[in-house]
């Protein structure tokens, strides 16, 4: 890797074909925009489809002959991810890569359709199940990969194994710091199982460090906190990077052809706060096999989608 990557380093992506989560906006939506540029056709996976067509007007403004496509897919619904998978797989032979980007941040208390607490439902557990589902997909492409997008939050995390679903004490940023260490686990374990079943399909993590997204301030808005919001408002503005920076390690993880399976990028700068994509460290727990194939147990458990035993 060159010590500061950019979107200039992005081969061509011609003929292939992507699916982004949560691509209407913030990261995701950077992360689309590029790679539209690039010659993919890309997948905008989101929950609304006026949001959605906003973004892909945006995205046709920069680069006018984009391909791009919105299918709905509301990850807090198991129900939404078996339709998405179904819907894509009826009108894509193959899928080349799957940026599993969507995610909710420190909301207040809240249930998916399934009645997972929302953090957990909708960052990891609709992410788990949209892979397995779309396994056939991906193993049909020349080279595929899954990107899962984690946090640097997940140093604080902590896997609930009793209590995932914070059934009693709920607390908004540990619940938040689990699902990003969920994230790192799906992402490690699913390199390892792949690995075993000798497939050319490869798992990798990246994080964004500290950037300016919309992210930040859906949480104090649903509490209806004007100091919450207006903490996260000065706080992005003095310490963020750009939402186009945080989004380039994802970019890394979706085209560079020196991406390696099991690896985890993020920002190479202070703390890796911000800055260019490297290879990164992560916490300990991240690391550990045990809990990542408990969790993968459990995942199965709850959602009922089995793969790559």
């Amino acid at each position: 890797m060159t010590e500061k990557w950019t979107t200039d380093d992005i081969p061509r992506q011609d003929g292939k074909v992507m699916v982004v989560t949560g691509a209407n906006s913030g990261l995701g939506l950077e992360t689309t925009r590029i790679l539209a540029a690039r010659g993919a056709h890309v997948v905008l996976a989101c929950r609304t489809a006026e949001k959605a067509e906003e973004a892909m007007r945006e995205i046709r403004t920069h680069a006018p002959r984009a391909s791009v496509e919105f299918m709905p897919l509301d990850l807090a619904s198991l129900e939404s991810v078996r339709a998405f998978a179904a819907g894509f797989q009826e009108q894509h032979t193959q899928l080349d890569v799957l940026c599993n980007n969507a995610g909710v941040m420190a909301l207040p208390f809240r249930k998916t359709t399934e009645g997972f607490e929302m953090q957990i439902g909708t960052n990891h557990l609709g992410h788990f199940a949209l892979t397995g589902l779309l396994l056939g997909a991906l193993q049909q492409a020349e080279a595929p990969r899954v990107v899962t997008v984690s946090s640097l939050a997940h140093n604080f995390g902590k896997i609930r194994f009793n209590d995932l679903n914070w059934s009693r004490g709920y607390r908004k940023w540990p619940a938040y710091g689990q699902s990003k260490l969920a994230n790192l686990l799906f992402a490690f374990e699913l390199q390892r199982r792949l690995e075993r079943s000798g497939q050319q399909l490869i798992s990798v993590a990246v994080h964004p460090g500290y950037a300016a997204t919309n992210l930040q301030a859906a949480g104090p808005i649903m509490e209806n906190s004007t100091f919450g919001k207006s903490l996260m408002d000065v706080s992005n503005s003095l310490l963020a990077q750009p939402a186009d920076m945080g989004a380039l390690p994802s970019l890394y993880g979706c085209t560079s052809p020196h991406v390696e399976g099991g690896r985890f990028y993020g920002p190479g700068g202070f703390q890796q706060l911000r800055g260019h994509p490297v290879q990164v460290k992560c916490s300990r727990r991240a690391r550990s096999e045990a809990d990542a194939s408990r969790l993968w147990t459990l995942s199965e458990d709850l959602t009922g989608v089995e793969y790559l035993s």
